[in-house]
């Protein structure tokens, strides 16, 4: 097929994106293969290959490279779809799986139908570096627990025990209560706990700045019990346009906290949530349920009705309570960002949508 002849069609084509290389598959407007090879995962590859052909319809899976790899295709004049990976079971079930394989079936759903593939919209390049600073702050904290943990198994191990305390004064609190065989061992393991505590304090004032200067709409959010400056920041970027939900409660399903169905005549079992949406901004808003359900959350119409989820028993009661509340307190401050309005958190003693004019 010459050069003239594919330029007239309207062109699909199917990525499988991997770390160092990108497997293509090209459709003619017809179903036909015209082009099958594999380029370079890197920029200028991209650009050296698609800057100059006609606009196409181009597929790939949300990945790691997926985010740039979009940017840099949709900046050349094509249409990108970046497909949901919890959708490509076709892909995933396919007895022949290859990379080969993988592009093709990924322009044949988009050339098909692109609904199909479930399709996501990456955040811009700013929005990508400042949910990168929670991201980091959230790496170090998981790798100070971890530590903590090691320090306080190994000291247990020879019958020793560290003081309760908090994380940000547990190197202060352990050091000089170490068992003196394992102060050569651990004590490099409590300057490491030190320097991460200081290191995850920077990163909450660079939050707190970007909560104050760049991201005012946080304020808003932040009112009900339980909402810092992180989740609310957290929740912001992970949102990106409150509009893009028709209506609030789709919030919920959007981060994951939906119940899954599997209906089927008369059966309809009670199911686990989904975890379709952000792992890091979930686990953000059940630990504010948790606080919120806890001892130290004041008496709100939220904590009420939760609580009283969980007080119909059962062995999962109370953490379907705290998914429970994620969920609607996801809601909450959803409608909290797109009103404005003030969170009165006892409005109403059996009602959930604690807000007012």
């Amino acid at each position: 097929m010459n050069d003239a002849t594919t330029c007239e069609m309207k062109m699909t084509i199917g990525l499988d994106v991997g770390d160092r290389h990108i497997q293509m598959c090209v459709l003619a407007d017809d179903g036909e293969t015209i082009e099958e090879g594999r380029i370079t995962c890197r920029p200028q590859a991209l650009i050296a290959r698609f800057g100059g052909m006609p606009a196409a319809r181009i597929v790939l899976e949300a990945g790691t490279h997926s985010p740039w790899i979009s940017r840099i295709l949709a900046e050349l004049g094509h249409e990108v779809i970046v497909a949901n990976p919890r959708r490509l079971r076709l892909i995933y079930e396919n007895d022949s799986k290859s990379d080969r394989v993988d592009a093709q079936y990924l322009a044949r759903l988009g050339r098909l139908d692109p609904a199909l593939l479930s399709p996501l919209a990456h955040r811009d390049e700013q929005t990508q570096a400042d949910l990168a600073v929670i991201r980091s702050r959230d790496a170090l904290v998981r790798a100070r627990t971890s530590l903590i943990n090691h320090v306080r198994g190994s000291v247990k191990a020879v019958g020793g025990r560290i003081p309760g305390c908090s994380t940000r004064s547990f190197a202060k609190t352990a050091t000089g209560r170490l068992p003196e065989e394992l102060a050569p061992a651990l004590g490099p393991i409590l300057d490491s706990i030190a320097d991460l505590t200081e290191t995850i304090r920077a990163y909450d004032r660079a939050i707190e700045r970007l909560c104050r200067e760049v991201y005012p709409e946080t304020a808003a959010i932040a009112q009900p019990s339980g909402i810092g400056n992180l989740t609310a920041l957290a929740y912001v970027l992970t949102i990106g346009d409150p509009a893009r939900f028709r209506r609030a409660r789709s919030v919920g399903s959007y981060l994951g906290l939906r119940p899954r169905k599997a209906q089927s005549g008369k059966t309809d079992p009670q199911l686990r949530i989904t975890k379709a949406g952000d792992e890091m901004m979930r686990r953000l808003l059940v630990g504010s349920a948790q606080y919120i359900l806890g001892p130290f959350g004041p008496d709100t119409d939220l904590k009420r009705w939760g609580l009283a989820i969980a007080e119909r028993g059962g062995k999962t009661a109370k953490r379907r309570a705290t998914v429970a509340v994620a969920r609607k307190l996801s809601v909450l401050l959803l409608r909290l960002w797109t009103t404005g309005e003030v969170c009165e958190p006892l409005r109403n003693s059996g009602g959930v949508d604690a807000v007012s004019a």
